[in-house]
């Protein structure tokens, strides 16, 4: 710390007035922002490797030199230990989208156009940051190669698979890897700058929310789709699959503007093998700071990438039989098939068996108690299958609205969606693919805004709105839910949402 001083003095003429150390990442480098009696800021940065720092060294100035957005040095000790840069502020993405990511993945217009603009910005860093570089400066690699794949394939071996104590056969599990490995590599799409660390936390804004990179020592020659996929696959950020699927059109066609780029299919099916990868290697990350460093933090993070896991494995055709396999057991051991969450309920819902609507014991069956009539407003949101009848509502004020449904594609006539719900990932994206119900929804959305807004100007209490459809199981049920979690959002009130013929019920109740 002394000695970043002195650098500060050479570099400045002055001591610093203020020194405050900067909250810690994964790494053992150690960040302090050094303030001068006048206000302005540099950011100091300690480290304890010095290839590390040199490379992150070598690789700014060749960034500055070729204009990309990243910090400026300023001035870097003899020993390259240490080293003042630019201050870019409090600000990271991590932190401008939070409250998205804590709503579980409802983010606003402004996030999304936040992460639209980074993911624009990413392939200037991949491509024209890779122009002219001497990849022999990075560390601790010059190259993304099959012993680096398999490296991290055998981390997630060691410190996560065999932390489950689940039964597997090594030989195959390894003969899967190294084909996995070979597919990695085998393309002539590794020759950019592979991020490596491209999350939301190396990523900070300016007062104009610009995006500027950071933490990129650990970069080295390598495929785009690798950051791609630790961007937009990070288990803690939630990504919905819609907004997911928007920011790897972004992604593309920003691409496009830089290098040749191969066709939508084959991209996306080079990009499907890069996920894979890249959530085991997270896991096996996981596994060793929480199972073996007893990080919290860490053992959190592993019920949302087994997540990720799960849906890759649902959709994904990988040619890896054994390790597809074994990943899918690994899903289903009781200690990742239970989540369970506390965020702005206070009725104790859990989360349970990977789906975020199945009702906990304690929920009762799928009806409401009656409402008392005295309070705030109260939403109530049904649905229900026209066979059955329309639900009845027992504030006696009458039915509220009831919607139709029917008008719209309906995924219970295909073989594949017949055992699940509208609640189901598979469900949701059939409906949001196809359309129909989006457009059904934005004016369903303005009609319920305004009856919201005036019921609450007028001190009502109590308003029903009813989805139906032909079973009450796809179309009725996607409809209610959201509806109830844009009012939720919205207003920030209560409401009750009952899946009838799912026997499904749920209170969303607003914080504090």
């Amino acid at each position: 710390m002394e000695k970043l001083k002195e650098l500060y003095v050479a570099w400045a003429g002055h001591e610093p007035a203020t020194v405050e150390k900067l909250p810690g990442a994964g790494s053992n480098r150690a960040y302090y922002r050094l303030m001068a009696e006048d206000g302005s800021s540099v950011v100091g940065c300690v480290g304890t490797s010095r290839d590390e720092n040199h490379a992150f060294v070598f690789l700014c100035r060749h960034f500055t030199k070729r204009q990309l957005p990243v910090p400026h040095l300023l001035a870097v000790s003899d020993d390259e230990l240490r080293y003042l840069q630019t201050d870019l502020g409090n600000v990271s993405l991590f932190d401008a989208i939070r409250g998205g990511r804590e709503a579980g993945g409802r983010y606003t217009l402004k996030e999304q156009e936040l992460l639209k603009r980074v993911i624009r910005e990413l392939p200037n860093i991949q491509i024209r940051g890779a122009q002219e570089l001497d990849f022999s400066h990075c560390y601790p690699q010059p190259a993304f190669d099959i012993d680096s794949v398999l490296f991290d394939l055998n981390y997630f071996k060691y410190c996560f698979l065999k932390a489950t104590e689940l039964d597997f056969h090594e030989l195959k599990l390894e003969a899967d890897f190294r084909l996995l490995a070979k597919d990695l590599t085998a393309s002539d799409d590794t020759q950019c700058f592979l991020y490596r660390d491209c999350q939301a936390r190396n990523i900070m804004l300016d007062a104009q929310d610009n995006p500027y990179f950071i933490d990129f020592q650990g970069g080295r020659k390598g495929p785009y789709y690798y950051d791609l996929a630790s961007f937009l696959w990070q288990a803690s950020a939630k990504y919905p699959h819609k907004l997911r699927r928007e920011l790897v059109y972004e992604y593309y066609h920003a691409l496009k503007q830089y290098t040749e780029v191969p066709t939508p299919h084959r991209f996306v099916e080079r990009l499907s093998l890069f996920v894979l990868f890249r959530t085991l290697q997270v896991l096996g990350a996981y596994g060793f700071r929480g199972y073996f460093e007893r990080k919290q933090h860490f053992i959190e993070s592993i019920p949302p990438a087994m997540q990720n896991l799960r849906e890759m494995l649902a959709v994904g055709n990988y040619p890896y039989p054994y390790l597809v396999s074994l990943l899918q057991r690994l899903t289903e051991l009781p200690r990742f098939r239970q989540i369970e969450t506390t965020a702005s309920r206070a009725d104790g819902y859990k989360i349970t068996d990977n789906n975020p609507y199945k009702p906990h014991p304690q929920d009762g069956p799928a009806t409401f108690s009656k409402y008392d009539g005295k309070g705030p407003l109260v939403v109530k949101v049904f649905s229900f299958s026209f066979r059955k009848g329309i639900p009845e509502d027992e504030s006696g004020n009458g039915g509220g609205y009831v919607f139709d449904c029917r008008s719209t594609h309906n995924p219970g006539r295909y073989e594949p969606y017949k055992q699940l719900t509208g609640l189901d990932e598979p469900v949701i994206r059939f409906l949001e693919d196809d359309g129909e119900i989006l457009t059904f929804l934005d004016s369903v959305y303005k009609l319920a805004d305004a009856h919201v807004r005036r019921y609450i100007q007028r001190g009502f209490t109590s308003l029903m709105f009813s989805f139906g459809c032909t079973g009450g199981q796809h179309r009725s049920v996607y409809s209610a839910q959201h509806l109830a979690e844009h009012i939720y959002q919205k207003f920030g009130i209560e409401v009750r949402v009952c899946h009838r013929e799912q026997g499904i019920t749920q209170t969303l109740v607003p914080a504090g």
